[in-house]
């Protein structure tokens, strides 16, 4: 019943703060919702980047061309060979005439041209499959060099440095919203720990009448905790809502050049779990702010 009956008090408390100085507290949501709305587009692109570099992990392969007029018998033996490099989960020969016949399916379908070819121009090709754990940029150069090696081989062809590239600027960017999200963080917790300072020192009568009385330090800070937590999360729905509000109207009118851009991956919006996140991500800026504030107040009373 005690914990009930300080629980109780808290939310009251708490609520009441709020109530009695709507500006301060709309002024501590929206700086926490702006730091999180920033902060959540970064994460917004990084997600939908690194579901593309996961997408094409998953798909990329060594392409190894191979010379005209090979015998059937040089091209098995190229293959086995190949399935022998390390990391190499599946080899797929594919012919001059089903090369042809991809081509004109994928990228040359409608082309009138084709037709009137005499002679195929494609090479015979092996495709080389990796396994899971060396569908990367290093693994994908080390079986293009051993592959290119073969006898029998004229040219190589492989994503290793798309993907490489790719790497990189998602590194980059994820390095510049990390700083971008320190900067922000350290931004909001100074507005708000300011803002439940005021708050502390509008009721600070309330406050010395119940240290007199014997009120432990836990008791007095917690509505301020609590305060901050309310409305850090306020801050975090406040910009999830603006930023699948945003997600929503932009993407229709970029929606093409996205997937285009993103080779057929539809851009995604965060998931329950991932929300959450920047829910929990405001909760905690309040709670982190409300702290500082409070802890402030309580080494000026022991200096008093």
């Amino acid at each position: 019943m005690r914990l009930i009956t300080h629980v109780i008090f808290a939310v009251k408390s708490a609520l009441r703060g709020i109530a009695a100085t709507p500006g301060t507290a709309a002024v501590a949501t929206g700086t926490i919702a702006v730091a999180l709305l920033l902060s959540g587009a970064f994460a917004l692109t990084l997600l939908n980047m690194q579901g593309l570099v996961q997408r094409f992990g998953d798909a990329l392969q060594v392409v190894a061309f191979l010379e005209d007029g090979l015998a059937e018998a040089e091209r098995e033996a190229l293959a086995e060979r190949a399935a022998r490099i390390a990391g190499v989960a599946a080899v797929q020969r594919v012919s001059e005439t089903e090369a042809l016949e991809r081509f004109r399916d994928g990228v040359g379908r409608g082309f009138a041209l084709l037709d009137g070819l005499d002679d195929n121009p494609l090479p015979p090709s092996l495709e080389l499959t990796l396994e899971p754990s060396h569908r990367n940029a290093a693994e994908l150069a080390r079986v293009s060099r051993a592959m290119a090696a073969l006898p029998g081989v004229t040219d190589i062809a492989s994503g290793s440095d798309w993907v490489e590239g790719y790497v990189r600027a998602l590194a980059l960017l994820r390095g510049f919203a990390i700083g971008l999200g320190v900067l922000l963080a350290l931004a909001t917790l100074l507005i708000v720990s300011n803002t439940i300072r005021l708050a502390v020192l509008s009721r600070i009568e309330e406050l010395e009448i119940l240290s007199l009385v014997g009120a432990s330090r836990g008791f007095v800070t917690a509505p301020f905790l609590l305060e901050g937590a309310l409305q850090g999360l306020a801050g975090g729905v406040l910009a999830w809502l603006l930023l699948f509000g945003l997600f929503r109207l932009v993407l229709p009118g970029f929606e093409f050049g996205l997937e285009l851009l993103m080779g057929g991956l539809a851009p995604r919006f965060f998931d329950a779990g991932e929300a959450s996140w920047l829910w929990g991500g405001g909760a905690g800026l309040g709670v982190l702010g409300s702290a500082l504030a409070v802890a402030s107040e309580w080494r000026r009373w022991g200096s008093a």
